[in-house]
């Protein structure tokens, strides 16, 4: 997507950046329009365009864009859209660029086209998921919103990509902090943000992933069972997890052995409760006496053949 067009003058034009940095082509030399643009130069409207403010390029402040002819058979009919009035793909470049000094994102989208959707909800105490982030902009747009109508919204982005730190998490903060100097500075929103990486998968499929912590497993375990922290792990009952609403919870598991729920287990209970949960590989209690003790088991899901 990098190779030179020819003004009908004969100027060679490389597709350059408002920022004097190199580019590249919509379209690239296989398309239908590209190859008629070089046979024919006038098959393109080409416009002088300045670059961005103290920019210079070989001594120039501007240079020649190639843009596409639109027919007349080509032309809509100029009907608007919701879409209309609420910014630009250009609008969300330049807020970038402001933030941060260099377009380092490709795809940017309005922070006024987000805000609006934000607020087509009547509650101003939503809580907002993106689960795309990208560059940030729907919490820019979240804290714009707050701020516009005293509105505790919050918002929740979740990002794959290696930027997620560097310009996901970077952008929020400058916003909050504000960003720019002099004429250019744009004051901080009010808000605040917690950023955190998430690590392995807890499950490969339908089994346990082993290679977590124990000590991570015990605390997702039984945040799933009673929605509460994992409290210290008690020195006389290394596989208790924790007692809440009357149950007590136990995940008797060994990495490298497989556990047997049994009446051996059982004597290592101390803890009194009404009812209890445990986790194990095996059972080899009937119904009756897990009936008996009040005993829901629950199988840990993993990969005992490779034990």
């Amino acid at each position: 997507m990098w190779f030179p067009l020819f003004t009908p003058d004969g100027e060679e034009v490389y597709p350059i950046r408002n920022d004097g940095k190199e580019g590249r082509w919509r379209i690239g030399k296989e398309n239908a329009l590209t190859k008629a643009i070089l046979h024919d130069p006038n098959e393109a409207h080409w416009e002088k365009c300045e670059y961005d403010d103290d920019v210079i390029v070989n001594g120039k402040h501007e240079r020649w864009v190639p843009f596409e002819k639109i027919r007349d058979e080509k032309k809509s009919f100029g009907w608007n859209t919701w879409l209309d009035g609420y910014g630009t793909n250009a609008d969300a470049t330049a807020v970038i660029k402001a933030i941060f000094g260099d377009k380092i994102f490709d795809t940017p989208k309005p922070v006024s086209l987000i805000e609006w959707i934000v607020n087509l909800h009547d509650d101003d105490s939503a809580i907002i998921l993106d689960s795309f982030a990208g560059s940030g902009t729907t919490a820019h747009a979240v804290l714009k919103a707050n701020q516009a109508d005293g509105g505790h919204r919050k918002f929740i982005l979740v990002e794959m990509g290696e930027y997620a730190d560097s310009i996901t998490a970077e952008r929020v903060k400058r916003v909050i902090s504000g960003y720019g100097e002099g004429e250019k500075a744009v004051a901080g929103l009010p808000g605040n943000f917690g950023y955190y990486e998430l690590g392995p998968a807890l499950m490969n499929g339908d089994v346990l992933n082993e290679e977590i912590p124990t000590a991570k497993i015990r605390e997702y375990v039984y945040y799933s069972e009673a929605r509460q922290s994992l409290p210290p792990v008690s020195y006389e009952e290394p596989y208790l997890l924790g007692k809440h609403a009357g149950s007590a919870y136990y995940f008797y598991y060994e990495k490298n052995d497989i556990t047997t729920l049994n009446h051996s287990f059982l004597h290592t209970v101390k803890t009194p409760a009404e009812a209890y949960v445990i986790y194990a590989d095996l059972c080899t209690l009937n119904e009756a006496e897990m009936e008996k003790h009040h005993i829901t088991f629950k199988k840990i899901p993993r990969d005992i053949a490779r034990l």
